[in-house]
């Protein structure tokens, strides 16, 4: 008998609405920062509660000779590695995390990062979406899988605590591991995005980062501005200066031109077929200022822009007091925190050698510049889909959205991605995720979208049903 998705799904929607999302909530309320945001993280147990209340619940469901083990190295954060056996010595790889961004400012009344809110089909609170409801996720489809006795290959699960802070961790669990993650010829991550809540989202494409902190120094210490203006040199119009080397400041394009690829005629194919699809919600999902507009206007332009162009944010700042607590001081230093989203396929590292040369080259006036703790990550760019693979994508939408599949390039970057393609070239990529419009990962009011969770989670039974019957 082949699987039946109705049940499949019904199974799935139980298993949330009774145990997983009350412990999603639970998940929520623990500040588990990742390591680049909270240093101490050890000795503030928050991440070991994460990693015990996650561990505990996936121990707990029903799946013959499931083991959830938690992996410890030296100095290192904990791994949750969940591993159950299957009916062939294929073996699928799944990946998701459970540390979280910082807190934000701008939370809406009553909303709070550790503050679990349900709202309609909303689950609000950091990381809930970002992505702690991968480990939940997987071990539902392998739950729902069970009870309908549908075979499956073996499936290794990695659930990491070090993604928001570059999963520089993880490799050498990876190493570590590897006798027993052997050789995957599939591979799931859930830690991406969607289009919307109404169909299946496959990631093709994820963009590399460049990330460092540009330090201008002008003064040992701060002095009069009244007295110094027009014989120091203002530490922020240099840093301005050093940044129109990378950055056009009228447009926004990036100057450098070995940051900028073609894009491939298959990935431009699929920006135009989802931004058909999407329309101008692929600009409304943000919640722009009023009079302000998009850099592009056409849809298909917008989703190029964030999936394989690079672009440059600034996402923090030192040096610089409040408005309110300026004085008239000419300040002795301005030091801006650096995030330059990279095309898929530009070497990271080459990348961010590049940025570092130009941005501490030649300082004007004689300035001290430095590019601190510059560290670059590559993008990753999917190999072609299997015609299993792609059929079973589809299916699995069709089954439990009503809709097809949709397959788009992604602008944020997933470290782990990289790295199993070059570990693995000849596996295939299922990467999918919730976080969809208004979900605001790493800012205010993120939420977790529960039917959307729900169905990515039936649609991952599908495909690993659909994996183990490929051959058949």
């Amino acid at each position: 008998m082949g699987l039946d998705a109705n049940a499949l799904r019904t199974h799935v929607e139980r298993v949330f609405r009774e145990s997983a999302l009350p412990a999603l909530e639970r998940y929520i309320a623990i500040p588990n920062r990742s390591p680049l945001f909270d240093p101490d993280w050890a000795a503030a147990g928050h991440m070991e509660r994460a990693v015990e209340l996650v561990s505990g619940w996936c121990a707990a469901r029903a799946v013959p000779g499931l083991s959830v083990e938690v992996v410890r190295l030296p100095d290192r954060t904990p791994l949750i590695v969940l591993e159950a056996p299957g009916e062939s010595d294929d073996t699928v790889l799944l990946y998701g995390h459970l540390d979280k961004q910082p807190e934000m400012e701008g939370w809406a009344e009553g909303l709070g990062p550790w503050t679990p809110v349900r709202r309609g089909e909303r689950l609000y609170g950091r990381g809930g979406a970002d992505d702690g409801y991968s480990a939940f996720a997987v071990a539902t489809a392998l739950e729902a899988l069970a009870a309908q006795r549908i075979p499956r290959a073996r499936c290794i699960a990695l659930i990491e605590a070090c993604e928001e802070s570059g999963s520089f961790d993880l490799p050498a669990y990876v190493d570590h591991l590897a006798p027993r993650i052997g050789r995957p010829s599939l591979v799931v991550c859930l830690d991406s995005g969607c289009g919307n809540y109404e169909q299946l989202w496959v990631t093709t494409s994820l963009r590399g980062m460049v990330t460092g902190t540009l330090r201008v120094e002008v003064l040992r210490e701060g002095v009069h501005s009244g007295d110094a203006s027009g014989v120091v040199a203002s530490s922020f119009r240099i840093l301005r200066q050093l940044l129109s080397r990378l950055e056009d400041e009228r447009t926004g394009e990036i100057r450098v031109p070995e940051l900028h690829v073609a894009v491939p005629p298959d990935r431009r194919r699929q920006a135009e077929a989802s931004a058909a699809v999407l329309g101008a919600s692929v600009f409304a999902k943000f919640p722009f200022a009023p009079g302000m507009r998009p850099l592009a206007s056409d849809p298909t332009e917008g989703v190029l822009n964030r999936t394989w162009r690079p672009w440059l944010a600034v996402t923090g700042m030192d040096g610089v007091p409040s408005v309110q607590g300026g004085g008239n001081v000419l300040r002795p230093y301005t030091a801006a925190k650096l995030s330059l989203r990279l095309p898929p396929t530009v070497d990271g590292d080459d990348a961010c050698a590049r940025v570092k040369r130009l941005l501490e080259a030649d300082p004007p006036h004689g300035a001290r510049v430095r590019f601190h703790t510059a560290s670059g990550s590559s993008g990753w760019n999917a190999p072609a889909f299997a015609p299993w693979l792609e059929r079973a994508m589809e299916a699995a939408s069709r089954a439990h959205f009503g809709k097809p599949a949709v397959s788009m390039g992604e602008g944020g970057s997933i470290p782990f991605m990289a790295m199993l393609g070059e570990r693995f070239p000849k596996a295939q990529f299922l990467v999918t995720g919730v976080l969809g419009p208004g979900s605001n990962a790493h800012g205010p009011n993120e939420f977790l979208h529960v039917p959307m969770a729900e169905r990515v989670t039936a649609c991952v039974g599908d495909v690993l049903a659909a994996h183990a019957a490929r051959g058949a």
